[in-house]
């Protein structure tokens, strides 16, 4: 086996879905004796990347700033001086560093250049950058589909389909949490005891739903159904305003021991295991899904809009729980009906997380090995 060192970029490490895949192919490649480098800004993620065997270079390739493009000539220095054999962007800014670093190195040494498209990006020049890789990786069917559609030029042959997966080891199929877990759950949260549990994870920004959810929530409570909602996620500072807004939200309609603000967890597995029913109400379409497959994995139903990659999900694996987008009474019915007799989530994994590492880094293998030519 020839070693390979493979350097990713991302703007930061802080815990999103594209900050978890950089993660998990960071410890692939450990633990296949590979050597692993990530570039970001940072984050809370960086510890954890660092115990794993991977190194860290805290450069801020992401940093929106014209200033961010002198990183173009360091970078190049450092990829021809550690003999760099893969360099994989995922995200823009960073591409565009990367691509304007490697496009003035000798095609016959430098390295491999890979992007992964992990979202609906504008269709715009700026965006394009993400098809300039040797190999470009979709994470869904949804995102090849945006790409082929939004633009044409790209070879059809570079487009990878490496869809997002989740470790069923990790979120093993009727997981049930400790006794310890619980009893500290419960004491934090009596007023979820012994009835429904309604949970909408991810980071508190628009058009993520959580409107749509607190008066999902109050509709439900009129009909004379006793649940509550969760609203699992983080507040990055330059949305504290939108936070404050849902919080008057949920008072304004007196649902504030009914509705509950748990802010960045993680203990998402547990979180999912005592839910309901966990919720996906982006009015975006999103290009994966990863909260609505961590929980289908532990068996627990989700209902989410039938778009972009959880439409993709669910209807693969769980089509009980699709919703048309914007339609809040449909919506209500739909809820209502799984709270009375959800039908049981399958137990065969539909996207193993071991499928996507296997699929990245044999593309890393494949165009190491293949011809050299300009792209």
């Amino acid at each position: 086996m020839v070693r390979l060192s493979v350097a990713q970029l991302l703007p930061a490490m802080h815990g999103g879905g594209v900050e978890r895949g950089t993660l998990e192919v960071a410890r692939e490649l450990v633990q296949r004796r590979h050597r692993s480098i990530v570039i970001s800004a940072g984050g809370r993620l960086v510890p954890e990347l660092l115990n794993a065997g991977s190194e860290h270079l805290a450069w801020p390739l992401g940093a929106k700033s014209p200033l961010t493009l002198r990183w173009v000539w360091p970078l190049r220095r450092w990829l021809a001086e550690q003999r760099i054999d893969i360099l994989h962007a995922r995200s823009r800014l960073p591409a565009w560093v990367a691509w304007l670093a490697w496009r003035g190195m000798d095609p016959a040494t430098r390295p491999r250049f890979v992007t992964t498209v992990h979202g609906l990006y504008s269709v715009s020049r700026y965006s394009a950058i993400m098809t300039r890789g040797e190999g470009v990786i979709a994470v869904s069917a949804t995102i090849r589909d945006y790409l082929q559609r939004h633009y044409p030029k790209l070879p059809v042959e570079r487009i990878e389909l490496i869809p997002r997966g989740v470790d069923p080891v990790e979120f093993p199929y009727g997981y049930r949490p400790s006794p310890e877990w619980l009893a500290e759950w419960r004491r934090q949260y009596p007023q979820l005891h012994d009835v429904p549990v309604l949970t909408l994870p991810g980071r508190l920004s628009r058009l993520k739903g959580h409107e749509e959810f607190i008066e999902l929530i109050a509709r439900l409570r009129a009909q004379g159904l006793p649940v509550c909602g969760l609203i699992v996620g983080g507040v990055e500072p330059r949305r504290q305003r939108y936070a404050d807004q849902l919080r008057r939200q949920v008072q304004d309609q007196g649902l504030s021991d009914v509705v509950l603000f748990t802010g960045h967890r993680t203990d998402m597995r547990e979180i999912y295991a005592v839910s309901t029913l966990a919720l996906s109400l982006s009015a975006q379409p999103e290009s994966f899904g990863r909260t609505v497959l961590e929980a289908l994995s532990l068996g627990t139903p989700v209902i989410g809009y039938d778009h972009g990659g959880v439409g993709e999900i669910l209807r693969r694996i769980y089509p009980a729980g699709l919703t048309p987008l914007g339609d809040p009474a449909r919506l209500r019915e739909r809820v209502t009906a799984l709270l009375a007799a959800a039908p049981p989530v399958p137990a065969e994994p539909a996207f193993p997380r071991q499928r996507m590492l296997d699929a990245t880094l044999a593309l890393y293998e494949t165009l190491r090995q293949a011809p050299r030519s300009r792209v």
